[in-house]
């Protein structure tokens, strides 16, 4: 009887853990999915809703290391001052791993659709769950 139990509350705490894990990835999916919306109507300012709005924001790409949510987006708006430049959005082979119950790494790819190129890469986003939701806090793009 006793082992009955214990096996029974070890598969509802398995469950409800799946299930709180599989919550956490649609609202981190969520966020992604409303930034590419935003990039694909030319909204540099809602793609950057994402982000965690602080100066400890961490952006990386390449060689280049941008500190603060102002400065990512300044950055954004001097590389991608046209629609031709922005091109179509698109995030693929999305992989999550929640870290915590506020914390969660999530690798991918991207790539833009343009006339003349078809640039593209891989990224690490860090994520932490703030009072107004999931943010990303460190990007990692390639």
């Amino acid at each position: 009887m006793k082992q009955t139990i214990l096996a029974t509350a070890f598969l509802l705490i398995s469950f409800l853990s799946s299930y709180a894990q599989e919550k956490e990835s649609k609202a981190l999916r969520k966020v992604m999915d409303d930034q590419g919306v935003a990039w694909n109507k030319g909204d540099i300012d809602g793609f950057m809703a994402g982000y965690w709005k602080s100066e400890k924001l961490t952006f990386l790409s390449g060689t280049d290391v941008t500190h603060g949510w102002q400065p990512t987006l300044d950055r954004y708006k001097k590389g991608y001052d046209t629609r031709a430049k922005m091109g179509t959005l698109t995030f693929s082979d999305l992989e999550v791993t929640m870290l915590a119950k506020d914390a969660a790494v999530v690798l991918g790819s991207w790539s833009l659709a343009r006339d003349k190129d078809n640039p593209h890469g891989k990224f690490t986003l860090i994520f932490r769950k703030f009072k107004e939701g999931w943010r990303i806090v460190m990007d990692h793009t390639s």
